[in-house]
């Protein structure tokens, strides 16, 4: 339903993992957000994002727990959304997909991002 693949990593993208998050933006991140994001392909979604689905990172998959009523918008026109591994079911941030309580994965250059 949804690839991409990270393409470059910000300098301070992982600030944010003792907060158990990480930011995703397309390479059009403005360049005061770029170095705390992952910098991903932008690409166009087949379907709805729900909670009936799940996030896979490489070889590791998440299950959703809760899509923020900007996530489809965001991630489809700007590759710009917060996972956030909490296990959270209400949305407290619009642009965020919320996922299972988790510790996350390594992310690099290459690293295989899908919603399945």
């Amino acid at each position: 339903m949804y690839k991409t693949i990270v393409k470059d990593v910000g300098s301070e993208a992982s600030a944010f993992i003792e907060e158990s998050m990480i930011i995703l933006f397309g390479d059009n991140a403005p360049d005061e957000l770029s170095d705390y994001c992952y910098i991903i392909e932008i690409n166009s979604i087949e379907g709805e994002i729900t909670e009936t689905q799940k996030v896979c990172i490489d070889d590791q998959t998440f299950e959703i727990t809760k899509v923020g009523a900007s996530v489809q918008k965001n991630l489809a026109e700007l590759g710009h959304i917060t996972l956030k591994f909490d296990g959270s079911t209400q949305a407290e941030q619009s642009g965020t997909l919320y996922l299972e309580k988790a510790e996350i994965p390594k992310i690099e250059i290459g690293t295989k991002l899908q919603i399945v």
